[in-house]
């Protein structure tokens, strides 16, 4: 609990006058009356490094708010709460009938607490802390935890994905169940692309998970997300690279997302990540995993694994926009880049006053794929003269790879060989449907509002 003297802690200039003529402080409820409107909520500490104008109040629905001291009319506090610093700790029982599973942090929000210094969300990590927020994992297995990272998932790179990777193979010769991996959101179908890769053929399951919403919110995901990944991971059968995240907008299941075929597809939706091009892998909830297709690799008894983590980080996703320039290409070759991958337009266009500027790419050694910026469908270059065209300058179509798979494995490949002719071997040879025969009629929907036959499905269907 905070002291007294401590429940200004954090606030300094305008902001703590304010406070101080209502006689209030950190972890008072209150109600805050001010000329940009009526605020309710809880007052926060503020980060070392804030400025001295605002106060900090934790609203119900969770969003933190920052209101200007000079635009507060009134405060008035309706409550206290003590501050918990550290999530209560319990001894994470063990069960000899129940699965291992080992969980790996790279820095994704899992369970969390309010750190007072900064007034920021840090999570929760050790087995007895998750125990402590989350239960029910206790319920599933046997749950051991490793910190590999703290980094935002904006930070994962080359180093963390080797590292990551060499880990997991060695937690499979241990004889672990399953692998989790907590990860933050904004990257992690980028790691699942090239944990893919640089982890085949796993005797269990490696399961991806992270939060969109963290556990200081009312509405996250995280308890959920973290709860369906370890069932996934102890009790599945799909022993691949997967993403466990939410499937609804609502908190009914969750979804796993073969690792070459997930995106994010939204800035803040708990629904967020979703597979493209084809299915899902299967359904998961508190009481079952119901599969939704059957051709995926499967658990196995043995302990063994390919793990193979080259990786050449000159290479570079280039995404095409009407009007660009070649001196764009050129810059990419003159750095030394080794592969470009275009997210062209269509089937695969790019315009021609490019044309040079890929052909002398090509020739000076750079490997140039083609994807499509539509994410869904497939690259069809003899369509049209322009898709000809380009392939003739060395550009190889990629077929419905997505562009940041179609990078990630380039990354892979190139760490391998720089002999065209291989490259293209290990690029156009599917590892995990990162490239499929073709997409299920069922995979690619959209469902624009106010279309009638939508709005009519939206309302007998659960969202």
């Amino acid at each position: 609990m905070i002291s007294q003297g401590d429940a200004l802690k954090g606030y300094r200039g305008p902001a703590r006058k304010m406070l101080e003529c209502h006689g209030v402080g950190v972890w008072s409820d209150v109600v805050v009356e001010s000329t940009n409107g009526h605020f309710e909520g809880l007052i926060l500490p503020r980060a070392e490094t804030a400025d001295d104008r605002h106060i900090v109040l934790k609203l119900e629905s969770g969003y933190n708010i920052g209101v200007e001291a000079e635009t507060i009319t009134s405060i008035t506090e309706i409550g206290r709460r003590e501050a918990n610093y550290k999530i209560p700790e319990k001894e994470f029982p063990v069960d000899p009938g129940k699965p291992n599973i080992l969980l790996l942090g790279t820095g994704g929000t899992i369970a969390s607490r309010l750190d007072y210094r900064t007034g920021a969300v840090i999570p929760a990590f050790s087995p007895g802390e998750l125990y402590g927020s989350v239960p029910e994992l206790a319920d599933i297995c046997n749950l051991r935890t490793e910190k590999l990272y703290g980094v935002f998932s904006e930070n994962m790179g080359p180093e963390q994905y080797i590292r990551l990777a060499g880990r997991i193979g060695e937690a499979i010769a241990e004889g672990v169940d399953g692998i989790v991996i907590g990860h933050g959101t904004d990257t992690m179908h980028h790691t699942a692309a090239i944990l893919t890769f640089m982890v085949q053929n796993p005797p269990v399951p490696i399961v991806m998970v992270g939060s969109q919403r963290s556990s200081d919110r009312p509405s996250s995901d995280a308890a959920i997300n973290l709860i369906n990944a370890v069932k996934s991971a102890a009790e599945g059968d799909i022993a691949e690279v997967v993403v466990c995240m939410f499937g609804p907008t609502s908190d009914q299941y969750d979804l796993l997302h073969r690792g070459t075929r997930v995106r994010k597809m939204h800035s803040s939706y708990r629904s967020t990540f979703r597979t493209i091009g084809d299915i899902p892998l299967a359904l998961v909830e508190s009481e079952r995993i119901d599969y939704l297709r059957q051709d995926f690799k499967r658990r196995r008894d043995d302990r063994e694994v390919t793990i193979n983590t080259a990786f050449e980080d000159k290479v570079t996703i280039l995404y095409y926009y009407p009007g660009m320039r070649p001196d764009v290409v050129d810059a990419i070759v003159e750095k030394g880049y080794r592969g470009i991958v275009i997210a062209g337009t269509g089937l695969g266009h790019i315009n021609k006053p490019l044309y040079p500027a890929i052909r002398r790419a090509a020739e000076a050694g750079v490997h140039i794929y083609m994807t499509v910026q539509t994410l869904w469908g497939y690259v069809q270059m003899y369509v049209y003269e322009t898709g000809r065209e380009i392939m003739e300058l060395g550009v190889v179509p990629a077929a419905n790879m997505l562009p940041e798979v179609a990078y990630m494995k380039l990354c892979w490949a190139l760490g391998q060989s720089d002999d065209p002719d291989e490259v293209r071997r290990i690029m156009l040879t599917p590892v995990a449907d990162e490239i499929t025969d073709r997409e299920p009629y069922n995979g690619y929907l959209i469902m624009q509002g106010a279309i009638p036959e939508v709005q009519e499905f939206l309302r007998t269907t659960k969202r």
